[in-house]
């Protein structure tokens, strides 16, 4: 134990003079019969006005005395088994990257017991964090702080989602020590090797004495892709190994976080990675948008997907010759799809009547008219088609192009052909020519394959002829050396049709051989379904970022926008934080993992010790005072014992309360308490919205929405008590069928795709609606099937796909009356706040209310329906952060979001009576006369 004052214990050489002065004690009362003779009797000399107290009471009252001397001097146990020295002025080292997102709690804690003890000793302290803090800002050490002060600013800190800078960090280091600054270093090392060590060590050593404070179990992690085979998701676990092997859940989850699929891995003892496989339907893999590891924090334990982790359904169209090895139409299409795309064989109808991104038709495959229809309608609507020349194809081929023209020998243009075609094929090589095969030329800078290297041993020895026309470079490609296109394409409705002048086979050319050809058909397909995937030197801001905690957010200052063929090849940064970047039909993924390579241990640096061993210390000086009071409250109910034979037992009861409740940690008290909202027990049988305001939420049966709309209206609520002279308590979960509706001025009815409705139901609402009640409908997004197609890409409405069927069974049978877009001459703007926007967590989509001048419920809406997701703008957690993004506009949007919620609590209880305010000139004239 150890003294923060020890001065004051110089106080217990009084207990000497306390024993003198507490030895006397009141007489005891003496019991004496009324008749005044008998008591005049009884009178004498005696001295009884002072009695002795026994000596057990008096050490009773000199330990109370001795326990609030010693609370005074604020004793404490320290809990340091690490021995760390703070008997100087100390620089704190932390590495504070991405690798140190695990057990930043236990980080934070050990900085907490080291400053303490620095400020209890009367030293100062420098801090140095060896992440970069913004992308402007370089690495520093810090002026000389109280440790007070320093603790106050690193217990709310998270980790940075980039890495560390130790070069700069030991530059830094190097600076200081040239100023002339040298002490003891605790640094607090992540544990992960970097290629700048050796240097940061050095320097290190070269300021003083170095502690190397370490987490042994911190488990550091990230996901890093692993294209295998490409049938399947595959990842890589990569870990600092470790001397034991470790379990660890990885999570497949969509954009609501919802679980696909969990795996459940073991890293080998020794291992440095392990490898995970996710065989999902694609319709399912489609949906993923991130994987992250269970029980491990920051943003390294998650990797985000993008259109590049997504397979595309793709169509073969099977021919006679389709199976035949090495000369079968679809060998080598089959072989180069297959890492990058769901295969699907068969003829065009099985084909058509499942989602596809591109069908690709062999030579031969589309002779029918009745065929040809069918594809160029599929192609109007958002497809792409690929064809392949060949034998059949020069046959058929007496024009072409995409128009209706007529074309030579007055026959009709092909709607699925890029370009117009030769009559004939051109043969390049063989025994009766004299010219030689030819080879690729490199491909223009407008071209999908403008960055694939051209091997020089691809040839082709015969091909389609485009005709001669004016636009003819703009629908090409790829093109051979002397100019003539081997790739034509061209937009057909919200489609593409794309041609290859050769066939799908090794005929005409060794192309279908190369991995040229693979890369090809890959470009083309990042194009499928209007979704291209840029990988050109295009820049891309970022949209959503990740915080230290593996958050998603608003981009950070300092972060710029990122070449687009930088992705997978660029480390995340203070300037490139890990995050989403570009717009939405060309998003683009930037991980942790992406460019982590192998992770190794970092060398010990100094004297390694266990950070688990800087543990906060215990003070005992609370302790101490509430034992001094029990003792001082013992001694009275003592005294008055002593005074009285007949106790009064209230009086012994009161006195022996106040003591427990003195040694009763006030946590404890208040842990037990009943919560304030509960009503008293004469009330037991009332609900509680009948004796305060509440918000209502109908239950959906889905835990997270649920949760969602408890938080969401929680929020709501606390904004409401802090802004307006409105005071409402916690929401309450309904269930219209059972519980009465009739105390909520406003109930949140949240839309979920399997929403159904009951004659029970739709009974309750109508009377609830009827007597003044406010519903809010939100489908928390706009369902892709209701979804224009002219929906610009920047629009932030979010998917809900099935909502809009599942909203006209939820309202069929409510008695809704005649709806409009609610616009800023409604009341319901200008109620609290004056708004023109009403975006939740998304913007952009229309609020829809009651007409006004509808008589019924006094011109007040009973509905308010909308997609732009309240509940989630306005969730509030347990830890009182608001979980969920807002987008595009952040924190903005979430005020916005905040006031439309406080103008829609005050229309439902106070009504129109803004609205009247219309008529208050009216009113005055009208007193003045």
């Amino acid at each position: 134990m150890i003294l923060t004052t020890p001065w004051v214990m110089w106080a217990l050489l009084a207990l000497p003079i306390v024993w003198l002065l507490l030895r006397a004690l009141p007489p005891r009362p003496r019991e004496q019969s009324f008749p005044p003779v008998t008591l005049l009797l009884g009178l004498g000399a005696r001295n009884d006005d002072v009695a002795r107290a026994p000596p057990w009471l008096l050490l009773l009252r000199c330990l109370a005395v001795a326990l609030l001397i010693g609370a005074c001097a604020q004793p404490f146990i320290t809990r340091d088994r690490g021995g760390i020295a703070t008997s100087a002025d100390t620089l704190l080292v932390i590495d504070n990257g991405w690798a140190a997102a695990p057990g930043w709690a236990q980080r934070l804690r050990a900085v907490d017991s080291i400053l303490e003890r620095l400020e209890r000793n009367g030293h100062s302290v420098r801090l140095l964090l060896t992440a970069p803090p913004t992308g402007d800002e370089p690495v520093r050490v810090g002026p000389v702080q109280n440790p007070a002060v320093l603790r106050t600013m690193l217990d709310p800190s998270e980790p940075q989602p980039w890495g560390v800078d130790r070069a700069a960090a030991a530059q830094a280091l190097r600076d200081m020590t040239r100023q002339g600054w040298h002490g003891p270093v605790l640094y607090l090392a992540d544990g992960m090797a970097t290629r700048d060590d050796d240097a940061f060590a050095t320097a290190l050593r070269d300021v003083g004495t170095v502690r190397d404070l370490r987490l042994p179990d911190s488990d550091i992690v990230t996901l890093a892709p692993d294209r295998g085979d490409g049938t399947a998701l595959g990842l890589l676990i990569r870990t600092v190994p470790r001397p034991h092997a470790r379990e660890m859940n990885v999570r497949a989850q969509t954009i609501d976080n919802s679980t696909l699929q969990l795996l459940h891995v073991t890293v080998p003892s020794g291992a440095s990675q392990a490898g995970i496989r996710m065989d999902l339907p694609a319709e399912l893999r489609n949906q993923l948008d991130h994987v992250d590891i269970d029980a491990i924090a920051g943003p390294a334990s998650i990797r985000l997907l993008d259109e590049n982790d997504r397979r595309r359904p793709v169509g073969l169209i099977a021919g006679s010759s389709s199976d035949t090895p090495l000369m079968g139409n679809l060998f080598y299409l089959r072989r180069a799809l297959a890492p990058t795309a769901e295969l699907r064989e068969g003829s065009l109808d099985s084909l058509l009547s499942r989602p596809l991104s591109i069908l690709i038709a062999p030579d031969g495959t589309l002779g029918s008219p009745d065929a040809r229809r069918k594809v160029e309608n599929w192609v109007r609507g958002g497809g792409m088609l690929i064809r392949f020349a060949g034998p059949l194809l020069v046959q058929s081929a007496s024009g072409g192009g995409i128009d209706a023209s007529p074309g030579p020998q007055g026959a009709q243009a092909d709607a699925l052909l890029p370009v117009r075609l030769m009559d004939a094929e051109r043969v390049l090589g063989g025994a009766m020519s004299w010219s030689k095969p030819e080879h690729l030329a490199p491909f223009g800078a407008q071209s999908p394959f403008h960055d694939l290297p051209v091997p020089s041993d691809v040839t082709v020895s015969r091909q389609v002829l485009a005709r001669p026309a004016t636009d003819l470079d703009t629908h090409t490609w790829a093109r051979l050396t002397d100019g003539t296109p081997l790739v034509t394409h061209a937009a057909l409705g919200a489609g593409q049709v794309v041609l290859f002048h050769v066939t799908s086979t090794a005929d005409w050319s060794n192309l279908p051989l190369s991995g040229l050809f693979v890369s090809m058909l890959q470009r083309l397909g990042e194009r499928a379904v209007g979704i291209e995937t840029p990988a050109d030197q295009s820049l891309l801001s970022p949209y959503l970022t990740l915080d230290g905690a593996g958050v998603e957010g608003p981009p950070p200052a300092g972060a710029q926008a990122l070449r687009a063929d930088a992705f997978g090849h660029v480390a995340v940064s203070a300037i490139h934080p890990p995050g989403l970047y570009g717009p939405r039909a060309s998003r683009r993924a930037l991980n942790v993992g992406d460019e982590a390579g192998p992770m190794a241990p970092q060398p010990t640096i100094g004297t390694a010790m266990d950070l688990r061993g800087q543990m906060p210390d215990i003070a005992l000086g609370p302790i101490l005072a509430v034992l001094a009071l029990v003792l001082i409250l013992t001694d009275g109910v003592i005294a008055i014992m002593l005074r009285s034979r007949r106790v009064r037992v209230s009086a012994l009861a009161l006195m022996l309360a106040a003591a427990s409740s003195l040694a009763t940690p006030v946590q404890g008290r208040a842990a037990d308490m009943p919560p304030t909202d509960a009503p008293a027990q004469h009330n037991a049988h009332v609900p509680g919205a009948a004796l305060e305001t509440r918000l209502g939420y109908i239950v959906t049966g889905h835990d997270d929405i649920d949760t969602v709309s408890r938080e969401g209206l929680q929020g709501l609520s606390d904004y409401v008590n802090a802004r307006t002279s409105a005071v409402l308590g916690h929401p309450d979960a309904l269930v219209p069928e059972r519980d009465d509706l009739s105390y909520y001025p406003m109930i949140y009815w949240p839309v979920t795709a399997d929403a159904t409705t009951s004659p029970a139901r739709t009974a309750a609402l109508n009377a609830y609606m009827r007597h003044g009640g406010i519903l809010m409908i939100d489908t928390q997004g706009q369902d892709p099937a209701t979804a224009p197609r002219d929906e610009k890409d920047d629009a932030f409405t979010g998917s809900a796909p099935g909502t809009a069927a599942a909203l006209r069974r939820m309202t069929a049978g409510l008695d809704i009356p005649p709806l409009t877009k609610l616009d800023d001459h409604h009341v319901l703007t200008h109620t609290f706040y004056l708004l023109h926007d009403f975006p939740g967590r998304y913007d952009g989509m229309p609020v829809w209310i009651a007409q006004e001048g509808d008589s019924t419920n006094d011109g007040v809406s009973p509905v308010i329906i909308g997609s732009n997701d309240w509940a989630h703008a306005w969730a509030v957690d347990d830890s009182g952060n608001t979980p969920y993004a807002t987008m595009p506009d952040g924190a903005e949007q979430r005020t916005l979001a905040y006031r439309f919620g406080v103008n829609a609590v005050l229309y439902a209880l106070t009504g129109n009576y803004k609205a009247d305010q219309v008529h208050v000139p009216a009113l005055l004239k009208r007193l003045g006369e």
